[in-house]
């Protein structure tokens, strides 16, 4: 079934919900009641509030009214004639609804058996062709989205045309509840969001530091590998930098409030007048840092350039900050301060495709790493109706084309999205698709002729004349937070060995096993390979649970057999054909070969 009419259908399975509550809680006032991209949604008001027993009676009841098949019928009416007819009804949120339709334009009605609803449509004929539909949820929603407003009760479902792909769909949201990465973080001791920190505000635990770790090791050999400078720059400057960039307003509503200069403070000002300073320039201040790209910027300007300099590739793992909204922070992928694996490269008009090239292959190289292999290329251009971009139409024009140049040689599939660019240059987006078939906007590569010329940068051409460079923003993580959230959940915790937090727990039969299992972690420990021992008391089955429930990708059983051949019998969540009896030395030589290579796990081959 196409999205279109998969969406007429779970439009058509809103109307059937809401003449089952009126079914059975007839003085029920109902509000609106959409599809969504996976479903479909109705705002309820009354005294009965409605509990998961209930959604079970009102899911019986829509199979009954899709078994009844009744025609779906829509009727033109006038504005009177709907005032009269939910005035009759007693429904006062349809005549608010109502009122927000323009003079002139048509009014429709349409009625399901006994219930009548004001609604444009499109609908099915008849209740009979709505397929299989399952009732989800209950939460709160505040009328209209206003917080001012009642809360109502929303009650969520979904709907498709069989039986077999309802099942899939629901066995896929299990999946993901099982996967979430706000429960494994928790689960696997990676990572907290401690309220009197900050929300949004991550704290990487041990275990989740050495994935970070990791990451940030793997990236940082291809960027030397490529001829990037690492520098780091810190994480507040002031305010006039992030003016001269744009930043500051074009980026405003995203960023923490400004910082004033306590060296020039009048403390005399009201906070709103304060602010209004801040905001005009009137008062000298600092912001924490959302961006990384002016500090490169002044990293590079930091000492005159030859053409012979360029192309010139700084790298940092900085952490920015931006203002997200209580209601869309999300554990790891939505957060207030994260770390990107950021780039900047300053080069000449003739190096840009092939730099660009350069910054896709290494994208590319981070996605096949971690078998990300459905990807998709979004394609940002600037809107020329909005005035929310700097720079002059040549410019935009000469970028944009560059882009489309490096894709196009590269075959690669992608759409383009006017409006999406960022303030100061087109970008390209590499969307992704997990395990689960869920996409992720992951790393980005923009190019940017504005902030060079905005802050004056240049370097002498082999005309011996002063010449601005072009810059390239890029960053293939995106950000670690954000990357880590998606992997916890595209591996479900059983992360590749490489990554592994702890990659081998060494499980003793028993206490007579203690000094050999220590010597074998100590032949681990030599080789780079992250290895503990569980010294518990408890009996094998225990220790094997506990190494499972951990997600240790290698749990190394060591009895009086194993001590005696100076061996352990393997078993492993990743790799089946490594199971069974090694020696300790041929065992470590397997593991490093796997680490080396960042060899996936079975399921993902």
């Amino acid at each position: 079934m196409k999205n279109a009419e998969l969406g007429i259908m779970r439009h058509s399975a809103a109307h059937v919900l809401a003449a089952a509550v009126l079914r059975l809680f007839p003085e029920t006032k109902f509000d609106i009641g959409p599809s969504t991209e996976t479903g479909f949604y109705y705002d309820f008001d009354g005294d009965h509030s409605f509990t998961s027993e209930n959604l079970v009676a009102i899911e019986g009841e829509m199979d009954r009214i899709i078994g009844e098949n009744l025609p779906i019928i829509r009727r033109d009416v006038t504005r009177k004639e709907a005032e009269e007819i939910f005035l009759e009804i007693g429904q006062h949120y349809k005549l608010e609804r109502l009122a927000d339709i323009p003079s002139g334009e048509v009014i429709s009605i349409y009625t399901v058996g006994d219930f009548v609803d004001l609604c444009r449509g499109p609908h099915l004929p008849s209740t009979g062709a709505i397929g299989a539909v399952r009732l989800l949820s209950i939460a709160g929603a505040y009328y209209r989205g206003d917080e001012g407003n009642r809360q109502l009760q929303r009650i969520y479902g979904t709907a498709f045309g069989t039986k077999k792909e309802l099942d899939e769909y629901l066995n896929g949201v299990e999946e993901a509840k099982r996967r979430d990465h706000r429960r494994l973080g928790k689960d696997l001791q990676l990572f907290t969001v401690d309220n009197d920190v900050g929300q949004g505000l991550v704290l990487w635990l041990p275990r989740g530091t050495i994935l970070r770790m990791e990451l940030q090791n793997f990236i940082a050999k291809e960027l030397r590998k490529q001829g990037y400078q690492q520098v780091m720059t810190p994480h507040v400057a002031r305010l006039e930098l992030f003016r001269i960039s744009g930043h500051f307003p074009y980026y405003r509503d995203s960023q923490f409030e400004p910082i004033p200069d306590r060296e020039n403070l009048d403390r005399n000002l009201t906070y709103g007048e304060l602010s209004a300073a801040l905001e005009s320039g009137g008062c000298g201040g600092f912001l924490i840092k959302p961006m990384n790209c002016p500090g490169h910027i002044k990293i590079y300007a930091n000492t005159p350039k030859s053409y012979r300099d360029l192309p010139y590739r700084l790298a940092e793992f900085g952490t920015v900050y931006r203002w997200e909204q209580s209601g869309e922070l999300n554990g790891m992928t939505r957060v207030r301060g994260f770390t990107q694996d950021d780039a900047h490269i300053f080069c000449t008009e003739e190096q840009l495709e092939t730099e660009i090239l350069g910054c896709i292959s290494l994208v590319q190289k981070v996605l096949t790493t971690m078998a990300l292999r459905d990807c998709r290329v979004r394609m940002g251009l600037r809107d020329p109706s909005s005035n929310k971009y700097i720079g002059d139409e040549e410019i935009w024009e000469k970028s944009e084309n560059a882009l489309r140049r490096a894709v196009k040689r590269l075959g690669m599939v992608h759409v383009e999205e006017v409006g999406e660019a960022a303030f100061y240059g087109p970008k390209i987006d590499f969307v992704t698709k997990d395990v689960l078939g869920r996409e992720w906007q992951l790393g980005t590569v923009q190019v940017d002729y504005n902030l060079p010329e905005r802050f004056h940068l240049n370097y002498i051409g082999a005309d011996n004349q002063p010449h601005v460079p072009v810059l390239i923003h890029r960053a293939p993580f995106g950000s670690l937070e954000r990357f880590c959230g998606v992997l916890i959940e595209h591996f479900g915790g059983d992360f590749p060995l490489w990554l592994a937090p702890e990659q081998v727990r060494l499980l003793p039969v028993g206490d007579g096993q203690l000094p050999y299992a220590k010597e074998v972690e100590n032949l681990l420990l030599e080789r780079d390979i992250r290895a503990t021992v569980d010294s518990h008391s408890d009996k094998l089955g225990a220790k094997i649970r506990r190494a499972e429930i951990d997600r240790v990708p290698y749990a190394a059983i060591i009895g009086a057999k194993e001590q005696g051949s100076l061996g352990v019998s393997i078993r492993s969540r990743i790799r089946k054909d490594h199971e069974g009896d090694h020696s300790a030395a041929g065992f470590v030589e397997l593991l490093v070969e796997d680490i080396r290579t960042h060899r996936l796990p079975d399921a993902l081959l």
